[in-house]
């Protein structure tokens, strides 16, 4: 068990626990940065086709992906995924004055440039599995 500080609001926390677990949840405002950026760049490429911002949105997501799509991490996907389907959706009500994107055409548009939320890396256990049997043969690794 690791002890942590009397002030913890968790007290006697143990690591081995199976209700423990480690997820790659980004500070608020390091989500909010990225998103502020992107947004930027989605505010300059405004008048550019449509087909080519999903394009570039879905390599940016995908590469967002890349790194936060780890287990236990699905709410945070979602959120993220979902303000940047928001942003864009304001980009794009702002293209003229005639407001015709509708809720459905971002869904459209969303499913055909942009990847599937999936978590892109296994489980810890699966990905660091060196058993007795396995590639070590019950030796160290080192030698």
């Amino acid at each position: 068990r690791v002890h942590l500080h009397s002030n913890s609001p968790i007290p006697n926390l143990n690591l081995c626990d199976p209700r423990f677990g480690l997820g790659r949840n980004s500070i608020a405002r390091r989500m909010a940065l990225p998103l502020k950026r992107v947004k930027k760049q989605l505010i300059r490429r405004r008048h550019r086709p449509v087909y080519e911002t999903g394009r570039w949105l879905g390599q940016v997501l995908n590469g967002w992906l890349n790194y936060f799509a780890v287990p236990t991490s699905y709410q945070f996907l979602t959120r993220c995924s979902k303000r940047l389907y928001w942003i864009w959706m304001r980009v794009l009500r702002r293209r003229s004055q005639k407001n015709r994107t509708s809720w459905a055409d971002m869904d459209t548009l969303t499913a055909n440039y942009w990847p599937k939320l999936e978590f892109r890396h296994p489980w810890p256990v699966i990905r660091f599995n060196v058993t007795r049997d396995g590639a070590t043969h019950g030796r160290s690794r080192m030698r």
